[in-house]
């Protein structure tokens, strides 16, 4: 059963319910413990074990009830309650045939038993695409030896006296087929479904965010949930890293100086602690129509950081610039676009405006801890860019990001203006997909931590 448990951990992992090598250790303890006679213990008993949250309950859940189905091959029932009829045996290759002599028989139990040895053979469980279905199921009929049947069929069928046995193979052949082929669609929904949802996930991430003809309500659905996927990932890293910083390292003249109370022995341990800031975060986002879809990605990225962020002020502008901090807490920020472009939407972009109203109202927001993000594509519509006031902003912050969905090869060009203002950034980078989005922020985020 040792190779069982491995094959379920191994569907775990493909259902993203993370299992570490020291807790595949307590599972396999776990089901030494409890033994494999009782299921619903069993299951029980491996959930706790290495089930971590509600969504890995669920997600454990259906991968148990998948992965130990067990259900019998359904064959056509035989004559005479089960007994192969007399002359059967007088079929070409059937004496010698264990395959046939079960189909003929009806022992659905022992034809499961076989598929699931034929299926280790065949490598059914290292499926990885859906294209790889067809070919694997006949694999594994390869392997259980269909082509025997095959063959005992077409001799059959040249004997009168043997037409009924031709015929209730064939009927089986077919039945067995439809198992083998359920039997693969099930190892795929075990240990492909992960891997194609990654691939799927993979093309998402690298897909333009102002793709021509926008993006595609389905896409964008799963889009919005790998994004906030990928900031939870970065959280966890990211709190990973401070805890290891509290920690810290011996603090040598510390301790010595404590244990100047104790004789000299060091009772009170002192440990260097490394300092790391959480960040604040101003964004401001360019809402016209060419970036806005990449302005609701980087607000979604953000929020979903909130575990590691201090402070995050949001912004958006096309032409006014307004605070959008309360749209997003009432709206969330699949509906906040929507809400920011009725209020302030259809203007023309204007970025010398929206830095006037940021710097007018909200400077105080910018200092020292501050990092702020802008994203646009830096096209002014030939107004006054204001430079000054990026200056200032330049002057005031920790850092300042400029992303732009643009290409580089189109900075300068028409009324963009974007090399004029990548002079008071500390970054400007393009960022048209989610894996660069991804990127930047955990620089970003990585910034936070002394070095």
């Amino acid at each position: 059963m040792q190779h069982t448990l491995e094959e379920f951990l191994r569907a775990l992992r493909a259902a993203d319910v993370k299992v570490s090598p020291a807790e595949a250790i307590d599972a396999a303890r776990t089901a030494a413990t409890v033994g494999y006679a009782d299921r619903e213990l069993f299951k029980d008993a491996l959930c706790a074990t290495l089930a971590k949250s509600r969504e890995e309950v669920a997600r454990f859940d259906a991968t148990f009830e998948t992965f130990f189905a067990r259900g019998e091959v359904s064959l056509p029932p035989p004559p005479d309650g089960g007994a192969a009829r007399d002359g059967d045996g007088d079929a070409p290759g059937v004496a010698d045939s264990a395959l046939a002599q079960m189909l003929l028989t009806g022992d659905a139990a022992a034809l499961a038993q076989a598929m699931e040895a034929a299926a280790d053979r065949a490598g059914v469980a290292e499926i990885r695409l859906s294209t790889q279905r067809s070919r694997l199921a006949r694999r594994l009929l390869d392997e259980m030896g269909l082509a025997e049947i095959e063959q005992i069929i077409a001799g059959a069928r040249k004997l009168p006296e043997l037409q009924g046995v031709a015929e209730r193979l064939d009927a089986a052949r077919r039945a067995l087929a439809a198992q083998a082929q359920a039997f693969v669609e099930r190892q795929h929904a075990l240990y492909a479904a992960g891997s194609g949802r990654q691939l799927r996930e993979e093309m998402l991430a690298k897909k333009a965010l102002n793709a021509d003809g926008g993006i595609d309500p389905v896409d964008l659905a799963m889009m919005q949930a790998l994004v906030k996927r990928m900031a939870k990932r970065l959280a966890d890293r990211y709190s990973r890293r401070r805890h290891t910083a509290n920690r810290g390292h011996l603090d040598v003249r510390k301790t010595l100086r404590k244990s100047v109370a104790h004789g000299g022995v060091p009772f009170e341990i002192e440990w260097k602690v490394k300092k790391v800031d959480k960040p604040s975060i101003v964004a401001i986002c360019d809402v016209s129509k060419s970036v806005a879809a990449a302005a609701q990605f980087l607000l979604t990225f953000l929020y979903s950081l909130n575990e590691v962020v201090d402070r995050l002020d949001a912004y958006a502008f096309s032409g006014r610039l307004i605070p959008v901090n309360a749209i997003l807490d009432d709206n969330g920020v699949e509906g906040a676009i929507l809400k920011v472009l009725q209020t302030i939407g259809f203007q023309q972009t204007d970025y010398g405006k929206a830095l006037e109203d940021f710097v007018e109202n909200h400077i105080d927001r910018v200092d020292r801890h501050t990092t702020v993000i802008v994203l646009g594509d830096g096209r002014s519509n030939f107004a006054d860019p204001r430079l000054d006031l990026m200056h200032l902003i330049q002057q005031r912050a920790r850092a300042v990001i400029w992303l732009n969905p643009e290409p580089e090869s189109y900075w300068g060009q028409g009324d963009s203006v974007m090399y004029r203002y990548a002079r008071f950034t500390h970054v400007a980078k393009t960022c048209n997909t989610l894996g660069q989005l991804e990127r930047i922020i955990e620089d970003v985020l990585r910034t936070y931590s002394a070095h």
